[in-house]
């Protein structure tokens, strides 16, 4: 099952870096950005968790949340706040629940290896939890930028 954009997101709780557990569902109210990556302390995804921290003003004044989502434990989660300065919490999906809900649990290849793993995707849910856009097979250069663009066009916080 892959979600569509126009769609009520599901109701996925997840174990969160913050110690508790974190349902999409708490954020009613606000928008959210919910980015997958493949895994905690590797180069891309150091980039782009900093990306993302470095607009946390932005994020704010858009009413929006930033959620990282991989399948990585919490220790590792944790550790990947500390090092980088993560002003969000990270969800633990170790049972690939959410990945599966959104399509971006995938057989990937590299260097002609297949392997089951996390497709780089980020999905802008509005404050209803409806789902209004999607980037997949993301290119994290000047992601988090389209990203929030997206967002102020959508929800009408330009600032």
């Amino acid at each position: 099952m892959t979600l569509h954009i126009g769609e009520k997101v599901p109701s996925i709780t997840l174990p969160a870096s913050s110690g508790k557990e974190i349902s999409l569902e708490d954020y009613k109210g606000k928008n959210i950005v919910l980015y997958f990556y493949p895994k905690d302390m590797t180069p891309g995804c150091t980039t782009e968790a900093c990306d993302f921290r470095d607009l946390s003003e932005e994020w704010e004044k858009a009413n929006a949340v930033v959620l990282g989502v991989s399948p990585d434990p919490l220790k590792k989660h944790e550790a990947f706040i500390e090092k980088h300065g993560l002003p969000f919490p990270l969800l633990s999906d170790e049972e690939k629940t959410a990945a599966e809900a959104f399509g971006v649990w995938q057989l990937k290849k590299t260097f002609g290896k297949e392997y089951m793993g996390i497709v780089r995707s980020t999905f802008l849910i509005n404050e209803e939890g409806i789902l209004v856009k999607e980037w997949r097979n993301v290119r994290v250069k000047n992601h988090a930028e389209q990203v929030l663009h997206s967002l102020k066009e959508s929800s009408g916080h330009e600032g």
